[in-house]
């Protein structure tokens, strides 16, 4: 029998409780989206009041216009996660039934789809305020690897997302029948790769890691350089995980056409490697336009 890591008993739930009969919880996944959101308003805040890290030893906007920043940034994680979900993944289901993409409390979120969304909300928050878009862009691109780092615990916690199937020792054996539908292995011994975590590094610590250190040294003053390492970034190690990671069921089902016009079973691609290539493209075109503009500074 293989080394393989038992799935620890956690629950999903931090805590419930009952109110008129109704069943109230507090779960994983939204306090790693709350404490995500609340630590990145933070040190953004942080981070307008230290004018000297900026263009001109001064900050793009006032520490106090981060409250509304924080309110568009909500707004845009929600409606883009979901719309991105709902395009991406299953669109023939939600097109058949419109009211079911309101129930975001059931499960469904792409963060590819967040990505725009809070793209779209950035823009019309420095439009609206006159704050320069590339600085803006910067900021929320450092954060970001904080509720990454979150969010990924919090799939692991919730048992989603889980990788293929693996005889490495780290192992895990996660519950449910579809992590334990594997060819030729008995029910309750099919170890994954753990790929939440391996994202929840990739993505959140080693990535957070590099920005802050180049932040450290000067990039903010460099504007969309920073932005441009972490698309950079993000897009390489979701490319990379994916190999490992379980090929997301809802974009190959009979619900979403794209799955069969790209034919990715055959490409060897998933939707998040699809998503992540155009991320990795941007991103190095933003390093490069920020190197070439401080030789021309």
């Amino acid at each position: 029998m293989q080394a393989a890591i038992p799935f620890p008993d956690i629950s999903n739930e931090v805590f419930s409780i009952e109110v008129f009969g109704a069943h109230l919880a507090l779960r994983w996944y939204a306090l790693a989206y709350l404490a995500g959101l609340l630590a990145g308003f933070w040190v953004i805040r942080r981070l307008m009041r230290r004018p000297a890290l900026w263009p001109g030893d001064r900050a793009p906007m006032a520490p106090e216009r981060t409250d509304d920043l924080l309110t568009a940034i909500i707004l845009g994680v929600i409606i883009g996660g979901r719309l991105g979900f709902v395009l991406f993944y299953q669109p023939l289901h939600y097109l058949s039934h419109p009211v079911e993409i309101l129930k975001v409390w059931e499960g469904g979120m792409s963060f590819h789809g967040g990505f725009l969304g809070v793209l779209a909300a950035g823009l019309w928050f420095a439009r609206r305020n006159g704050v320069p878009p590339a600085q803006l862009s910067d900021a929320m691109a450092l954060v970001t690897p904080i509720g990454l780092f979150f969010g990924r615990l919090a799939n692991f916690v919730n048992a989603e997302l889980w990788g293929r199937p693996t005889g490495l020792p780290w192992g895990v054996v996660f519950p449910g029948a579809a992590a334990q539908d594997c060819p030729g292995v008995a029910p309750g011994l099919c170890a994954r790769h753990p790929s939440q975590l391996y994202e929840a590094g990739l993505e959140g610590l080693l990535l957070g890691l590099l920005l802050w250190l180049l932040v450290r040294r000067g990039a903010l003053k460099r504007p969309g350089l920073v932005t441009g390492v972490f698309l950079a970034g993000y897009g390489a190690a979701r490319f990379a995980v994916e190999f490992v990671r379980q090929a997301d069921a809802q974009f190959i089902t009979p619900d979403n056409p794209l799955g069969h016009a790209l034919d990715l079973g055959g490409a060897g691609l998933s939707m998040g490697q699809v998503l992540s290539l155009p991320m990795i493209l941007a991103g190095l075109w933003l390093i490069a336009r920020a190197r070439r503009a401080r030789r021309r500074a």
